[in-house]
């Protein structure tokens, strides 16, 4: 599969779930020294041991909703980590412009679930929730001392509502098949990068899907518009549908089973 744009892979997670570790075996599996990608890093994450390695680019920047990330010449590869104590679904949202302004085309999306945080804050569920509607590959990572009835609701959770995403169960930070979950095929439950070829049709209803077509000179007008995905609605007054907790509560407190920071 041949791609004029440079492709771009936005890694989502918490704050010390692992990320940048996962990313580096990645990167060492996968590309020989002439071909190492760029990676970006918000400016306001920690430097963390592995980005001498990682050989970050670009520290990006958020500023009033938007990602300022310049874009060196000759980039073909690039790794996007998210900041991860900001709202990831306002990040997507902005990322989403500035694919389309930098002239970049999506390979996928991941998410490194931080299975220890995840399972001693259930109010995080939600938050995993949305990264997970937009990811095409999960880590579970961090997994050490977790409760394997735990692990197995979470995921039969995602595999009961048909999540087409790819999890990963990760050990040490390996990844067992590089390959595997670098292809650039989507296999997430958000069209949202694809938006320009879903349509609907605007005020139809679940009732309306077995009446018959409009016949000319019905006075009811239908017009065609862009699907916007579910976690992009905002009411009246600018804030979303469908909210999420702020993740930043749950990293206030330092975690014991966090261990080695990104």
């Amino acid at each position: 599969m041949l791609f004029e744009k440079p492709l771009v892979y936005l890694i989502l997670g918490a704050e010390n779930s692992g990320r940048r570790e996962i990313l580096l075996n990645l990167i060492e599996d996968s590309y020989g020294p002439d071909e190492r990608p760029k990676v970006f890093i918000s400016e306001s994450e920690k430097t963390g041991p592995f980005d001498g390695k990682l050989g970050i680019a670009v520290k990006w920047k958020w500023w009033d909703g938007n990602i300022i990330a310049p874009v060196p010449d000759e980039t073909k590869i690039i790794f996007f980590i998210s900041d991860g104590r900001l709202n990831p679904v306002d990040q997507i949202e902005a990322f989403k412009i500035w694919l389309l302004a930098q002239s970049l085309e999506l390979a996928r999306i991941f998410t490194v679930v931080d299975s220890n945080l995840a399972e001693k804050n259930p109010g995080l569920l939600a938050w995993y929730d949305a990264c997970i509607h937009f990811s095409d590959v999960v880590f579970m990572n961090k997994r050490e001392g977790v409760a394997n009835k735990w692990m197995s609701d979470f995921l039969a959770r995602y595999k009961d509502e048909a999540y087409p995403c790819l999890f990963e169960l990760v050990r040490s930070a390996r990844v067992k098949n590089s390959a595997l979950v670098l292809e650039p095929l989507a296999l997430r439950i958000s069209q949202t990068f694809e938006a320009e070829d879903v349509w609907v049709v605007s005020g139809q209803t679940e009732d309306d899907e077995n009446d018959e077509e409009i016949k000319d000179g019905d006075e009811e007008e239908v017009e065609m518009v862009i699907a916007e995905d579910p976690y992009f609605t905002r009411l009246l007054g600018g804030r979303r549908v469908k909210e999420i907790p702020d993740i930043q509560k749950y990293l206030e407190t330092p975690n014991e089973s966090q261990g080695v920071k990104e």
